[in-house]
This record gives structure tokens, C-alpha cells and sequence, in this order.
């Protein structure tokens, strides 16, 4: 989803007994207005001349069966050794291990190593946007999960992305490294009425570095020569088909012109259709009325081909023809099927700013914010809506299509961070095996990005990019959460808490997420106490019992 409408501060609900409304606008919010300028990286350790990651059981990228233990050794920035030392449960022989040749070594005896992940949709922000919460705060959120590389597909302007692009490679600021998609007709583009305008504006895109585009659609001539012209300049491309252009641009359509990638799932069952031409929407449909625009996207899976036919599979294998690539987003719409759930998740007590409370509010002034009476019925459209578009995905993944991660946080209750495991989580919903998940969320997100030469699986020669758990997470993806996950402890009979990832590192350079969550937290704190909100769950609503 592309913010493209600004949030106006409501009122706030304290949630504390005997404590009563009070107002507060944005401009008394002590962030930067602005925001554009990024603070110098204080966090991580490295990169060293040489690093030896010690005794890690290894989860590579490719797909390959976890193996180990095995000691990996970094130079600056690259790998240069991987040696399986030893044998499970087995003690290690120092002779069988690499030397230190003073350098540094970290020993990671009984942990889990995996490359850097990748999230294919992004969205950095600065206070000024309707968020009101600073990049550091979402750039933290990533890395703190894991998150090394990705791509941007619209935020606060393409000149100020390509700047923040380039100081994260040269890792000036902390975070992943970022791979930029302008906005196609964004307001920085100016009018796009031809196609002439069209082709200038990729190579406006072209010139200025971006690494692709992001399209939501434009009438059919505008649009073809986009992406006639994207191809002839090298770029990379992908789509949010728009309802308002689906008629002409479904995912059929696009591809052919040379689209590479598509974004939700907008287009897909439009493809599909076989008694009808336009998705069936009631006479009093508005498609600036959100719930309305939500409530029907809940509806339209059932409106397509069923799984298993002529029509289903013809799509499908003109797409796996193309090598198009599916970024579904599934925790993007998570809380259209489960309202409570998400709205109450644990992570939003500590970890979301008041500011990017009030934007996931009902609000309809708020892109995503659709919650003005929304129902049990929809609820249960949208579950019928997941349980086809799911068996779609997963379908794709086995009969070899590309399945990417993206998160597209920041929106409908789905946290920075937070939300990147919870589509880890959806993906195994669908029918992924944990394994499949970390593939997906790895090499196949690098390829699909053009980067796997770099990153995206743990080889001799790429970067060294890593995320490191004390818990095994194909025996459960939860451990990757910040929050980590709740078990019985039956030696001490104690409730625990456990996983979080233990540090993330890129280019060589070691960030401990644990001091790197508790830096959030402070930062949410200290936003808090200065509106004057109390510790605890951000409340929801401003009459009535919360």
C-alpha cells in the first residue's frame, strides 16, 4: 500500500482509571518536523579484519536441510570459509576449526545462522508524513528483525530515498541496505498524461539511480510505454493494480508488457474471471470510501475461477512462464480478518509509537484505517477471501513460480519489524514449510530483486549478512519475533519467555538486537511520557468503556 493521504491527530483515550480525554494535534509532538536528516550510526560492532562466527548450526538460503556446527569465517565484509567442525551434541576438536590469527570470534555453540533477509516491499517515512515517527525508529524495527535488504515502493520522495540508499550501503546509518521503487506518478512526477511523459518520467528514474519502479496503474497507452520503456532502460518493476485501472492493467495484461512483479494480490483474480468482465461492487460503492474499498477487495477472490480449473490453471502457467514474481503481503490485510488480534497484539504496548497509533485508528482521513463499523461478516469474507488466495501462492510456490517476503508495514495495525515475521508466518499458513519460508525470505527474495550475487544465501565470496537466534525457528517461526515467544519452562515449572533474534548482522558489522529492541522501547517511552500517555495498551476508542 502507498501512503497518499495525511493523518490528522484525534483525540486520545487515556488508559488509566479516572484519567480523562485529552487532545493533542501533531505539531505538539516533539519529533522533528522534517526528519530529513538521519543520525549517524551509533549501533554495531565491526566489520573486523577477520570475525569467526563459532559452532552455529546453519540454515543457508538455498533450501538445503539445516547442517552443522559450523565455523564461518568474514574478512571485512565477505565470507571466506565455512567448515563444518564437528557433529551435533559432539564436543568440537579445536584442531578441526579455522585459526584466529588474532582475530575476533563470537561463539555461537548451539545457535542457528541464516543469511540477512530480505523484504520486498518497504515504506521509510519521515515525521512530516501523516506517521509523525522518525526513519530511525522504522530503520531499527527492521534490522532489530533481521531485515538486511529490501526495496522502497514510495515514501517521502525519491531524491531523499536515493540519499538514505546511499548512506546505507556505506552503513553512515543504521539499518538494511535498500533498493529504491519511485512512485510512477507520484506528485514529485508532475502531470502524466502521455506517453511521451510516461517514457521521460523512467528515465527521470533511470538517472537519478533508482533500481525500479512502482506502478499503480495509468490508462493502457500511458502504461505500456512505462513499461516498454522501463525494459529499454534496465529497469526493475512492480505493481499495486489498482482498482481503479484493473479493467485494462490484470496481471495478464502487464506481464505481457514486460511487468516483473506484482505486489498483493490486486489483478490476480480479476484474471480470472469467467462470467464477467468487472468485478461485481454494490450501486452504492465508493472507491474513496475505504471500508468500502477493503470491504469489497474482501469479496473478490470468491468472484474469480475456482482452484483447480481450466481458467485457474491457464493464468497461473502464463505467469510461471513469464518468471513473474508474487510479493503477496498477506499481514498487510491480517487485520481485516481478524480485527482484535492484530489491534491487541502484544508488540504494540511497547514497541508502536502513540503518533502511528492514532494513524492506524478509525480514521477516514488515514490510508488503511477503515475500521468505521467494520463486522463479523466482513471478518469472515476476508478468511474465505485468504483460504483461495493462499491455496493460489502456495500452488505458484510448488509448481516453481518466485514467492517473495514483503512486508508492507506501517499501515492497518502491521508493525515495522513485527509484521516481516508475521508474513513469515502467513506464508507457513499457506501451506509453506518453514523451510520454504526462510528459502523465500532469502535467495529467492535476492533473486527476484537482482541481488543474489551479494546476499541472500550464507556462500564463500557474498556479504556477510546474517541473523543469528538462540532458538531453532523452523521448529517455530514465533521465535523471531522482538516479543519472542511464551513456553512452560518444566524444569523451574516457570513461564518464559524466549527467542528474539540475538543479532543481526550486514557488511560484517554486528548489532546486538537485544540492547538495539531495548533503544525502541525508550524511544516509545520517551514519546509517551511526553503526550502524557500512561504505560500499557494504546487504547482505541475516545467514548464510551474501552
Amino acid at each position: 500500500m502507498a501512503f497518499r493521504l495525511k493523518q490528522v491527530m484525534t483525540n486520545v483515550l487515556l488508559a488509566a482509571t479516572g484519567l480523562s480525554l485529552f487532545m493533542f494535534a501533531t505539531a505538539s509532538s516533539a519529533l522533528s518536523q522534517d526528519g530529513l536528516v538521519i543520525e549517524p550510526r551509533k549501533e554495531g560492532q565491526g566489520p573486523y579484519n577477520r570475525l569467526i562466527l563459532r559452532g552455529a548450526y546453519l540454515i543457508d538460503g538455498t533450501g538445503a536441510p539445516t547442517r552443522g556446527p559450523v565455523d564461518i569465517v568474514v574478512e571485512n565484509d565477505r565470507i571466506t570459509e565455512i567448515k563444518t567442525v564437528g557433529y551435533p551434541l559432539l564436543p568440537i576438536k579445536p584442531e578441526n576449526r579455522p585459526p584466529l590469527n588474532g582475530g575476533t570470534e563470537i561463539d555461537l555453540t548451539g545457535m542457528y545462522i541464516m543469511p540477512g533477509f530480505v523484504d520486498s516491499h518497504l515504506h521509510l517515512h519521515t515525521p512530516a508524513s501523516g506517521q509523525n515517527v522518525p526513519p530511525e525508529y522504522v530503520l531499527k524495527l527492521w534490522l532489530s528483525h533481521g531485515i538486511t535488504s529490501g526495496r522502497t515502493l514510495g515514501g517521502e520522495g525519491m531524491m531523499w530515498e536515493l540519499e538514505q540508499k546511499k548512506r546505507l550501503e556505506n552503513n553512515e546509518i543504521t539499518g538494511p541496505r535498500i533498493l529504491v521503487y519511485p512512485v510512477f506518478d507520484s506528485s514529485e512526477a508532475g502531470p502524466i498524461n502521455t506517453p511521451e511523459q510516461a517514457r521521460a518520467r523512467i528515465r527521470e528514474i533511470k538517472k537519478a539511480g533508482g533500481s525500479g519502479i512502482k506502478f499503480f496503474g495509468a490508462p493502457a497507452e500511458i502504461m505500456w510505454a512505462a513499461l516498454d520503456e522501463a525494459d529499454k532502460q534496465s529497469l526493475s518493476s512492480t505493481m499495486h493494480h489498482a482498482q481503479l485501472d484493473v479493467n485494462h492493467a490484470n496481471v495478464l495484461t502487464t506481464s505481457e508488457h514486460g511487468l516483473k512483479s506484482m505486489e498483493h494480490w490486486y489483478g490476480l483474480p480479476e484474471a480470472m474471471f469467467e462470467d464477467k468482465q468487472i468485478q461485481r461492487y454494490p450501486n452504492d460503492y465508493i472507491y474513496h470510501d475505504e471500508q468500502d474499498r477493503f470491504s469489497e477487495a474482501g469479496r473478490l477472490w470468491k468472484q474469480a475461477a475456482k482452484p483447480g480449473s481450466a481458467k485457474w490453471n491457464e493464468v497461473m502457467q502464463t505467469l510461471l512462464d513469464r518468471d513473474f514474481v508474487l510479493s503477496p503481503t498477506f499481514t498487510a490485510y491480517q487485520t481485516s480478518r481478524d480485527f482484535m488480534r492484530m489491534s491487541r497484539a502484544k508488540w504494540h504496548e511497547e514497541y508502536t509509537m502513540p503518533n502511528l497509533w492514532e494513524f492506524y485508528r478509525p480514521n477516514r482521513n488515514a490510508h488503511g484505517s477503515y475500521w468505521f463499523d467494520w463486522t463479523l461478516e466482513d471478518e469472515i469474507e476476508w478468511k474465505n477471501n485468504y483460504r483461495l488466495w493462499m491455496t493460489f501462492v502456495n500452488e505458484y510456490k510448488n509448481r516453481g513460480g518466485k514467492v517473495i517476503v514483503g512486508a508492507d508495514a506501517g499501515y492497518i495495525y502491521n508493525l515495522y519489524g513485527f509484521g516481516y515475521i508475521q508474513e513469515m508466518e502467513l506464508l507457513q499458513e499457506a501451506g509453506f514449510s518453514s523451510l520454504e519460508v526462510l528459502h523465500a525470505a532469502t535467495l529467492v527474495g535476492a533473486k527476484a530483486l537482482g541481488i543474489d550475487d551479494e546476499v541472500g544465501s550464507i556462500q564463500v565470496g557474498k556479504k556477510a549478512d546474517f541473523v543469528v537466534t538462540k532458538e531453532n525457528p523452523l521448529a517455530n517461526l514465533h521465535v523471531l519475533l522482538g516479543t519472542g515467544h511464551i513456553r512452560l519452562n518444566d524444569e523451574t515449572r516457570e513461564v518464559e519467555r524466549v527467542g528474539g533474534i540475538k543479532y543481526t548482522i550486514k557488511d560484517g558489522i554486528i548489532y546486538d538486537t537485544t540492547k538495539m529492541l531495548a533503544d525502541i522501547r525508550a524511544m516509545v517511552k520517551a514519546e509517551k511520557d511526553k503526550l502524557g500517555i500512561p504505560p500499557g495498551p494504546m487504547p482505541i476508542i475516545t467514548t464510551g468503556e474501552e
